[in-house]
């Protein structure tokens, strides 16, 4: 097929955006000003809306009354910004109201665990998303569609009834019809659409602690509290919205992702003692160029006027993290239960790669699944949309710098240079 010319990204400082959203901004202006990013508040929101007052345990409340705090006094939210950000906040606790309820009625979906899944660790920009689309193609596994991660349970006025279309869908594909218009090179850099291939961090927000939370703005005090604080229970609250969406559409076994769990094996592992986990690595400098340039872009969803060294600082230095803590905790991975998955190898032989995930996971890996895993390649090949030119420059990042901080990591997992 054509592919579009690659695109350099140039009011990422200054975003252009179209008149229909400048005039959304200020139509909500007033409203933003108005919101107090307080939990109470949030909560009673969220209570009105969902018809439901049972948020279950407490575990959320903590994380939540510090991302708050965070936002307000170092967010640097635009109108929209704070507004869409209260109102993402308030569907997370709307979600839980409902998860919890969900499990009021139907505590027999606590009876199956979420067992042998296979996760998927990775930063952004190193194979996972295709890896995930690949292994997602099989029906004997069951992944998370982008709209089910949004609202895994329906509200209230929707249960039970039956429709040609399931309005989270299509909510769903009415949001990211805006997003295309806010931001239309995201599909570039990661393509969504409602049956996308979710990770799981909207059900992490669900629990209460989550890396999204991060990319609502940049929030070092937040940081702060999540990298001080055990993962763990939330990882295990989450594991009951899966039981919730298994009991649903049906226990299959899970395939699972997220960059997060490169930072989290112990949690993980705690969490699902019976996982098969693939960790996949490339040149960490090439990621940070494309993963800063995708997240600031999109941060003019949230921002007025972007600040590209503002974040450029703040998520290097994540990504470091999340690497740094990937070389300590790597041998916490059973080696039976683990695999390294280099970018360039998976390249060569996406197929081959999943092959082998398979037989270290006692997956069968049928000819009728490798003709579905090609079909998916057929019809969303890589590059569809085109392609996105990175600078590390655009971040007021040196690349000999970040090249010497990523040594160890390079070092340990053998991760050559792109550049």
């Amino acid at each position: 097929m054509t592919r579009p010319a690659p695109v350099r990204i140039l009011d990422l400082a200054e975003p252009v955006l179209p008149d229909s959203v400048v005039a959304m901004r200020e139509g909500v202006r007033d409203a933003a000003a108005a919101l107090r990013f307080d939990l109470a508040q949030l909560e009673a929101d969220a209570v009105a809306e969902a018809g439901l007052d049972d948020f279950g345990d407490d575990l959320y409340r903590e994380p939540y009354t510090v991302l708050l705090g965070a936002l307000e006094r170092e967010g640097q939210l635009s109108a929209l910004g704070r507004f869409s950000t209260y109102e993402q906040l308030k569907r997370f606790l709307k979600n839980r109201l409902l998860v919890v309820d969900y499990l009021k009625r139907h505590p027999d979906a606590l009876d199956t665990p979420v067992a042998r899944p296979i996760v998927i660790a990775g930063m952004p920009r190193s194979g996972t998303t295709h890896l995930h689309n690949l292994i997602a193609a099989d029906p004997a596994l069951r992944s998370l569609p982008y709209w089910e991660s949004v609202e895994p349970v329906p509200p209230l006025g929707e249960q039970g009834k039956h429709f040609d279309v399931d309005p989270r869908w299509q909510r769903c594909a009415d949001a990211l019809a805006m997003q295309d218009v806010v931001i239309p090179h995201m599909r570039r850099m990661h393509d969504m659409y409602p049956d996308h291939v979710h990770e799981e961090i909207h059900l992490l927000a669900i629990a209460g602690s989550t890396m999204f939370f991060d990319c609502l703005a940049p929030v070092p005090s937040w940081r702060a509290w999540y990298k001080a604080t055990d993962q763990t229970p939330f990882y295990q609250w989450t594991t009951k919205v899966l039981q919730v969406l298994q009991h649903q559409r049906g226990p299959t076994r899970w395939v699972l992702k997220s960059p997060q769990h490169l930072e989290q094996f112990r949690p993980l592992m705690t969490t699902y003692p019976d996982a098969t986990v693939v960790v996949t690595h490339r040149d960490p400098v090439s990621i940070t160029a494309s993963f800063c340039t995708m997240v600031t872009y999109t941060a003019r969803m949230s921002q007025e006027r972007v600040d590209p060294h503002r974040f450029g600082a703040y998520w290097s230095r994540i990504i470091e993290d999340f690497l740094t803590a990937a070389c300590r905790d790597r041998d916490v991975l059973p080696a039976d239960q683990s695999l390294d998955v280099r970018f360039d190898e998976f390249m060569a032989d996406d197929v081959a790669t999943v092959r082998a995930i398979y037989d270290l996971a006692d997956q069968p890996f049928t000819p009728e699944v490798e003709k579905l895993m090609l079909a998916f390649m057929a019809d969303h090949p890589r590059g569809k949309w085109g392609a996105v030119t990175y600078a590390l420059s655009d971040f007021g990042l040196d690349a000999g710098e970040r090249r010497a901080a990523f040594r160890q990591y390079c070092e340990r997992f053998g991760v050559r240079s792109e550049t």
